[in-house]
């Protein structure tokens, strides 16, 4: 079986599932599992190099739709007749979702139902913590600085962020993605700033640009020093991985109630597929 990814979450999804053996190509941006550093990569995932997919002779490549500019990627693999599936999670429970949609896909539904079990045991588990919650502090995801773009009322971070124990400002918005400006952030006054640029390395994130907004300095985020950088490979992808996520942000909000956020343990516990 041989099994290309065209996008990070996609190849996550995979590694969770036990199936990185089978990979024969990634996009270049593919980062984790690590077994899949040696292997072919076949440009962005927004401009994929169909001619390298297509030398590879896959059984099934796993395309996304989960950024914009992704359509195309979709076309040329149709052009070409290459077998794919196409993900496009927005929640939690789509990520759950797509585990057994690329079991069935493959042939692989008994390693699918238990991959998809201990996802779910997992979130489950995140959940527990956060029922002790009793103060939800109000977050600023920021996933773009101009135009701005944030995640809204139906995608994944907000359900990240409730989990955690916080509260997304742009959980009224019903849009998986929202485009606004600095001074409706503003006027929602979070108490947490929390910068996630999409494909961007974290040390290349510069808060005190945040100072250069006009108004921002008065927020009270800025105020009380509650911006943080989030990595962008834990919050910007839907795959299982956001579980991790969740174990993070909840002890960083809420260090009384949460469990300490250790990286390595948290890998451990991520890939602990003892069913499988």
């Amino acid at each position: 079986m041989r099994i290309v990814s065209l996008c990070p979450s996609n190849t996550e999804l995979l590694g969770f599932m036990g199936l990185t053996k089978y990979l024969v190509g990634v996009d270049n941006y593919s980062d984790w599992p690590l077994e899949i550093n040696a292997l072919p990569r076949l440009g962005s995932d927004l401009d994929i190099d169909m001619d390298a997919v297509e030398a590879l002779h896959p059984d099934l490549v796993v395309a996304s739709l989960s950024v914009p500019g992704m359509e195309k990627n979709i076309t040329n693999l149709e052009e070409r007749g290459l077998p794919f599936i196409t993900l496009n999670p927005k929640s939690l429970t789509d990520v759950g979702n797509n585990i057994l949609t690329v079991g069935e896909a493959l042939g692989q539904n008994d390693i699918a139902q238990a991959a998809y079990r201990k996802y779910n045991s997992l979130l489950e588990e995140s959940r527990r913590f956060a029922c002790k919650v009793v103060d939800r502090p109000k977050l600023y995801w920021e996933w773009w600085p101009k135009p701005v773009f944030t995640p809204g009322g139906t995608n994944w971070l907000t359900e990240v962020s409730n989990i955690a124990g916080g509260q997304n400002v742009f959980a009224d918005d019903e849009r998986a993605s929202v485009k606004t400006d600095w001074e409706d952030v503003r006027k929602r006054e979070p108490e947490y700033i929390l910068m996630a640029w999409v494909g961007v390395k974290e040390k290349q994130i510069k808060p005190k640009l945040l100072l250069q907004r006009p108004s921002w300095p008065e927020m009270n985020a800025i105020k009380n020093n509650q911006v943080w950088v989030m990595e962008e490979s834990l919050y910007c992808r839907p795959s299982p991985r956001l579980l991790i996520g969740i174990q993070k942000l909840g002890a960083m909000l809420h260090p009384t109630l949460f469990p300490t956020y250790d990286a390595k343990k948290a890998e451990e516990w991520l890939c602990q597929l003892d069913e499988l």
